[in-house]
């Protein structure tokens, strides 16, 4: 068996842990931008906790879907990223309960914005870029 067929499913595995590395890293970042009070204008506050919203989102599409393309993921990680904003258009008393709880306003939010698209696609287009960086990276390797 060749060498680099057989360190594939390690290779992998590193990848993946990376990958859920970084976006537990880009999880403690966003929680500390939004609880921690560092001085910061409300608005850098507020949406980029949005953008680490979508890079957290990359990420962990990455991790479960390991060996795909950056743009792959970015469209899978775009695709929740809608859905989840156009969620909050649906109102349950379930859901709304869910949504009033801290787990429900950090994973789902609470009210729809459209800025808030923007910003997920800010932090889904960073982590592709640092994502594609790498990996060209690792290739030249």
């Amino acid at each position: 068996m060749a060498p680099d067929i057989a360190s594939r499913p390690t290779a992998r595995m590193r990848t993946r842990a990376l990958y859920l590395a970084a976006g537990l890293a880009i999880i403690g970042a966003g929680l500390t931008l939004r609880f921690v009070p560092v001085g910061l204008p409300l608005a850098i506050v507020k949406y980029g906790g949005s953008a680490l919203w979508g890079a957290m989102v990359y990420c962990l599409v990455a991790v479960l879907l390991p060996g795909r393309r950056t743009r792959a993921i970015l469209i899978v990680a775009g695709t929740i990223a809608l859905l989840v904003e156009l969620s909050r258009l649906i109102h349950t008393p379930a859901l709304d309960a869910f949504r009033l709880t801290l787990a429900g306003a950090l994973l789902l939010g609470r009210i729809f914005s459209p800025w808030n698209l923007v910003a997920y696609a800010a932090g889904l287009a960073a982590s592709a870029l640092v994502d594609r960086l790498v990996r060209s990276r690792a290739d030249k390797e």
